[in-house]
């Protein structure tokens, strides 16, 4: 039982077991439930939600790094860090469709090509690599979004 719920998490409720895209598919429903259920925040807001996405991060993190052991190394199964991470990719910005969108797509480029910093982190032992990476990938995301936002305000 243990073991099955354990799983559930780190593979957000399973999506993690989809034959291919995985990681993509979290993020996809992720945005998803941001645009449908995440209402617009004020600065106090989102400070609680990125406490929050890092408290529930953290306590995630000894159930990755039992879920690596059964899965194997940041196993494409283990798709907690894209939602966490998407999380990140819209944390301070303006709750819109179009944001939702940017944010996915950077957020996945980022992850999936994983600039040098962010590989390095994909290192990191004890399950720290696998939320770590996903949580500068969003953030790299969310701050590419933000000076976009400067330069071009119309496309948003």
């Amino acid at each position: 039982m243990a073991r099955f719920v354990r799983n559930l998490l780190v593979s957000v409720c399973f999506i993690g077991y989809f034959p291919f895209a995985s990681g993509t598919l979290t993020s996809i429903v992720a945005a998803v439930l941001y645009v449908l259920f995440m209402p617009p925040l004020s600065t106090f807001g989102f400070i609680l939600f990125v406490v929050i996405l890092l408290v529930v991060g953290i306590i995630l993190v000894p159930f990755i790094k039992r879920a690596e052991r059964d899965l194997g190394h940041d196993s494409r199964k283990i798709t907690i860090d894209e939602f966490i991470g998407y999380g990140f990719a819209v944390m301070f910005l303006p709750h819109s469709l179009m944001i939702a969108i940017y944010a996915l797509a950077f957020f996945r480029i980022f992850d999936i090509v994983k600039p040098t910093p962010i590989k390095q982190l994909q290192k990191l032992p004890h399950g720290w690599g696998v939320l770590a990476d996903d949580i500068v990938a969003g953030t790299c995301a969310n701050i590419l979004i933000q000076v976009l936002l400067i330069i071009f305000p119309q496309f948003f």
